[in-house]
């Protein structure tokens, strides 16, 4: 294995990689294909899906006017912009993937820790949003041809037979683009992205007509005071930068197949501040309409395309919203325990091998019964996502601040080396992520806190990231 010469990366000499910490998943990236558009396109499948959807909406609902959400998601977005352009260029100039990048502060073997946390976090939500989607899939299929109740009405595992033939169709279908690996991941949701947005827009023209184009961008349906319309306007920005914060660990995975860096900017500024805003604000727009339509504000636009009543356009929307699925699914829930699994043990598990063991596990986990116990989802799944921010942190810091953006890739591969630091583990970087995953933890689940929690991950981050200047400046003083 050979490091590709990269500006700014230390090129020594170069010794064998060992065989427990590579295989050609993990080596530098040696095919640089993805362009602009694909990372534009990479951004439309993440952001376009009924999560987001229901997210900008029910912005709408809790008060918010369409422009008030509009600003808060453009603030939180060119956040998110700037947090995806600097793990980007780590993934670009180095050319390995997230856990690979971790052995740069955690250790070789420290390095697990990081990508265990975000492949669990990655591996429960591949099953929910499989769930949520076939639910939706559900709906419609039944909104087509009603003659299909009676497979509603007898269950197993918690799930009946129409929910886990759509279960199973979803799951099926996304294994199987799957395991043609990553380019066939970049061919994918090149055409996903823009699939929905075709969709989404039809939707939106259907019922601003139906609603004579008289939309109120400057009222809600819910009346706050000025205070009140000020916290749920920081409140925003702070959630969308919490449910970012698991890509933007792990962007590395998809910019590391970028030729340059001004290709990762670029499809990061046209897939972030522009597309991803201007989605926020299409699905508000349909919500408003709908609350001036019906009287009521739907959120669930798998609801609205049953009130359609049109079995070619239910059609469409059903297949529509499973694509929309599969987008996000693959490139927030699946890349990343792919790499992270392998990671684990290179020798025997790959990409497409630790894919599968995700997607497996995703669907023994039984995901209707997870999303349907609050306790699992906020607890266990909020607590570990709480993770993510002082993980970030201390990355960011360590590249940028400690090392200078100077890394040696080739001994990222090599036991005794720099990175392997005491036994492969970093205590510099287990001393600052302990105390400050508990800050954030903390601060995410406690009701204590509750008005503090949308703001967990930037706490985390900023608390780890300033822990770990200080550790490192204090071990440097002392040396």
């Amino acid at each position: 294995m050979t490091a590709a010469p990269l500006t700014g990366t230390q090129q020594d000499a170069t010794p064998p990689p060992d065989p427990g910490l590579w295989n050609e998943d993990l080596a530098p990236a040696k095919d640089r294909r993805w362009k602009v558009y694909d990372i534009f396109a990479l951004w439309m499948s993440d952001v376009h899906n009924l999560g987001n959807y229901t997210f900008a909406a029910g912005l709408f609902v809790l008060g918010l006017s369409a422009w008030q959400v509009f600003t808060a998601l453009l603030f939180g977005f060119v956040l998110i912009y700037v947090g995806m352009n600097l793990m980007g260029r780590i993934g670009q100039r180095t050319g390995v993937p997230f856990p690979v990048v971790a052995r740069i502060s955690f250790g070789t073997f420290g390095a697990n820790l990081p990508a265990l946390i975000r492949a669990i976090i990655a591996i429960f939500w591949y099953g929910i949003q499989t769930y949520l989607a076939s639910v939706a899939i559900t709906l419609l299929v039944l909104a087509i041809d009603p003659g299909l109740k009676p497979l509603t009405e007898h269950g197993f595992l918690g799930l009946h037979a129409l929910g886990w033939i759509c279960f199973i169709a979803l799951w099926t279908a996304q294994a199987l683009i799957l395991t043609r690996g990553m380019e066939s991941v970049r061919k994918f949701q090149d055409w996903c992205g823009p699939l929905i947005w075709a969709v989404m827009i039809a939707l939106a023209v259907w019922i601003l007509a139906a609603g004579h184009w008289q939309i109120s961008f400057t009222s809600s349906p819910k009346r706050l005071s000025g205070g009140e319309q000020v916290r749920q306007w920081f409140g925003a920005t702070g959630l969308i930068l919490s449910i970012y914060g698991t890509l933007m660990l792990n962007f590395c995975d998809f910019s590391r197949f970028a030729p340059d860096q001004k290709t990762v900017r670029r499809g990061n500024f046209w897939g972030l501040p522009i597309n991803s805003t201007a989605f926020a604000l299409l699905s508000v727009i349909v919500t408003a309409g709908s609350l001036q339509l019906f009287g009521e504000a739907i959120t669930d636009p798998a609801e609205l395309l049953a009130r359609v009543h049109n079995t070619p356009v239910l059609i469409v929307g059903a297949l529509t919203f499973a694509i929309a699925t599969m987008g996000v699914n693959i490139v927030a829930n699946f890349v990343s325990p792919a790499y992270d699994l392998a990671n684990i043990w290179p020798k025997r598990i790959s990409f497409t091998v630790g894919g599968m063991i995700s997607a497996v596990a995703a669907l023994c986990v039984l995901p209707w019964k997870l999303y349907s116990s609050p306790a699992v989802v906020n607890y266990f799944l909020g607590g570990l996502g709480a993770f993510l921010g002082p993980l970030f942190g201390i990355m960011i810091v360590d590249y940028y601040l400690i090392r200078r953006a100077r890394v040696d890739v080739a001994q990222l591969f090599v036991k005794g080396g720099p990175y392997h630091y005491r036994h492969g583990v970093n205590p510099r970087a287990i001393v600052t992520f302990l105390p400050t995953a508990a800050l954030s933890a903390v601060i995410a689940l406690v009701p204590f806190f509750a008005p503090a929690s949308p703001y967990s991950w930037f706490i985390g981050t900023a608390s780890s990231g300033l822990l770990y200047w200080a550790v490192a400046r204090k071990q440097r003083a002392a040396a």
